[in-house]
């Protein structure tokens, strides 16, 4: 029989996503399941861009640009230059989704061998796009007991070798929801510029941020700009996870020559998700001051919840929709399934994604869970009494 490639053994099963055939057999057992495990919005995407969708009157559906539609990556120039991001048109590449982003930020910058600095937990496609490249992580553990802040950036330093290239960092957080201040941006650029690294900054939650505290995006860091590649999405802010349009940004002309190499050679980002993109930039401000208020709210709602849950601990998130918990148990990624095959109450159960998957390794956040609040506030008040349920029965309990 053929074998598969080292990277396809390599690549690490999405820890939000594995469990979903247990989810799947509950549910046909006749159980409701409480999806806590990923980070899909519930919110209606804006109605202007659906009736965008609605209304497309083209004869044919092409190719767009390599780099997606001058249009769109206007208004995206527009729309960064209200966060004090100065990023021209030809300074942003479209993506599908910022997940190509990402993998395109790594094909393009980085060498098989070559090292990522990487602060966890952190989101698991990290690990499958370095896979994917031939790139080897190097992580940096934070603590729940600190809410997960940057760790001191010597410990970063301790990490750097010849084979360094980059760090990654995600502001907001994902999975934390941590929000890194002023002073640790600025370490991080200290760095960056003293080995002279590439900063890939993923700020794709930047409209939900809930502290006083400003937004520093990598692009406001000064003597770094040939560093910077920015990555984004419009999935989370518009709730368009399924039109799959992101975008790379950078003023680094050989790295955006690198990057269209790798974007002539799939072609084209979605037609379609670029017409939806550009309508729900402008003219939705009350659709986005709405969704931002309902997320400052759903999160009172599930933190609070969690912290009341006996042996419960979890940290208040400053941005993203997402909170890391550790749980009194063993082993988290246990329980999560437990949850699934072998727990109901009055026929309902909950889906969390287990801490251990956004850690390198695996010894690491066992007792933890990643929990999204994409759930109306009723919802979520269910799941967490029900969350507290499962813990008082559960044989395993720490």
């Amino acid at each position: 029989m053929p074998v598969i490639s080292q990277r396809g053994i390599e690549i690490p099963a999405s820890p939000i996503r594995k469990l979903t055939p247990l989810a799947n057999a509950a549910r046909e057992r006749g159980i409701k399941v409480y999806h806590l495990n990923i980070g899909q919005p519930d919110l209606p995407t804006p109605q202007k861009a659906l009736d965008v969708m609605k209304h497309i009157d083209r004869k044919v559906l092409e190719y767009s640009p390599s780099q997606g539609f001058l249009s769109l990556r206007k208004k995206l120039s527009g729309y960064y230059h209200r966060f004090n991001i100065n990023l021209e048109p030809d300074d942003i590449i479209i993506t599908s989704g910022g997940s190509e982003a990402v993998l395109f930020a790594f094909m393009s910058c980085l060498n098989p061998g070559d090292e990522i600095i990487i602060p966890e937990p952190a989101y698991a496609n990290y690990m499958a796009f370095a896979v994917s490249a031939g790139a080897i992580i190097k992580s940096v553990p934070s603590s729940i007991d600190t809410g997960f802040a940057l760790p001191p950036i010597e410990k970063f330093e301790a990490l750097i070798t010849d084979r360094t290239r980059a760090i990654l960092i995600c502001n907001p957080n994902n999975p934390t929801g941590y929000l890194y201040s002023r002073a640790e941006m600025n370490r991080l650029r200290d760095l960056v510029k003293k080995y002279d690294l590439y900063l890939f900054s993923d700020e794709v939650y930047r409209e939900f941020i809930y502290t006083g505290s400003p937004y520093i995006s990598a692009c406001h860091l000064e003597g770094i700009q040939e560093n910077v590649v920015l990555i984004d999405s419009v999935s989370k802010r518009y709730s368009e996870c399924g039109i799959r349009i992101g975008a790379l940004a950078t003023r680094n002309e050989a790295v955006k020559s690198a990057v269209m190499k790798f974007c002539q050679a799939r072609l084209s980002p979605p037609l379609i998700g670029q017409i939806i993109a550009e309508a729900s930039i402008d003219g939705t401000e009350e659709y986005s001051a709405e969704v931002y208020d309902e997320y400052v709210a759903r999160r009172k709602c599930l933190v609070d919840g969690l912290n009341r849950i006996p042996g419960v601990y979890s940290p208040i998130p400053m941005g993203a929709f997402y909170t890391v918990a550790r749980l009194p148990v063993d082993d988290a990624e246990k329980f999560c399934m437990w949850c699934l095959t072998d727990f109901d109450y009055e026929g309902e159960t909950v889906m969390m994604a287990p801490g251990s998957g956004f850690y390198s390794d695996p010894d690491l956040g066992r007792d933890e869970v990643r929990l999204a609040y994409v759930l109306d506030r009723k919802d979520l008040e269910r799941a967490v009494f029900i969350l507290g349920q499962a813990l008082q029965s559960y044989p395993h309990r720490r």
